[in-house]
């Protein structure tokens, strides 16, 4: 599915809020017209933050049309929002647990933003440097504890596989792709928020990965603005292997 986050209040539902996955479930009991059935997405998005490749699974009666499910829901669905493809899986698929990786990008310019990219593009105002993003974006590769990036949840580990983190121009924005087995919450734009410390030379290459020994959430780290955000897609393995990722995933992992 695709969603322009920018006027969500996240993926998660909230009370009173509007939210990408509050409406989705609403108008598929509208459509099915039937009871609200939960949905379970690959990665909860936060507040402003938009995707071109989001997943997520739902259980429904055994006569669905799947593959007609897209045309007849985004038909009442808001022009923000829309599901791309549908199609049946097997009783082990679960959007959240049996991913491989998780990709997204986020966009970022020193120059003066175009008003109709004022949503998507996050306007910086001093000069970036592309060399000292990639060299400190390298540093930050693998296995590690991000807790320096991320906040923690009760219950939940912080060690993540970063596997992607590389930056690019286009034109004048700055694009980087982050992609990695899973993400904590906030860690993408926390991992963004200090590369641009070094990006616009504030803080030395290294810095970064120096927070990879902290024990805790680093107040230094500021979060990059949500806007600049997409989650661009979700990996899977074979139908075959889906249960055995589902159950290597729930497991608590060390480092």
């Amino acid at each position: 599915m695709s969603y322009d986050g920018t006027d969500f209040s996240g993926w998660a539902r909230q009370p009173q809020r509007r939210t990408v996955c509050g409406v989705l479930e609403d108008v598929l009991a509208q459509v099915l017209r039937g009871p609200l059935r939960r949905l379970t997405v690959a990665g909860r998005t936060d507040a402003g933050v938009h995707a071109t490749g989001q997943v997520s699974h739902v259980d429904l009666p055994v006569d669905t049309d799947a593959p007609a499910l897209p045309y007849r829901l985004n038909r009442a669905l808001p022009a923000d929002v829309r599901i791309l493809r549908a199609r049946r899986v097997p009783p082990e698929f679960d959007a959240r647990f049996a991913a491989l990786r998780r990709h997204y990008t986020y966009r970022v310019s020193d120059a003066p933003v175009e008003p109709l990219r004022r949503n998507h593009v996050v306007a910086w105002p001093r000069p970036l440097d592309l060399a000292r993003l990639n060299l400190a974006a390298a540093n930050l590769l693998g296995t590690h504890d991000f807790v320096a990036f991320c906040k923690k949840r009760e219950g939940a580990t912080t060690i993540r596989e970063l596997q992607r983190l590389e930056w690019h121009k286009a034109d004048d924005v700055f694009v980087a792709q982050v992609s990695a087995d899973a993400f904590c919450h906030s860690m993408v734009r926390s991992l963004v928020g200090a590369l641009l410390a070094v990006g616009e030379g504030r803080k030395p290459a290294d810095w970064p990965v120096s927070l990879l020994a902290a024990e805790s959430r680093s107040s230094d780290v500021t979060v990059a603005p949500a806007h600049g955000l997409v989650l661009t897609g979700v990996d899977y393995p074979p139908d075959e292997q889906l249960a055995a990722r589902a159950q290597q995933t729930r497991n608590v992992r060390t480092l």
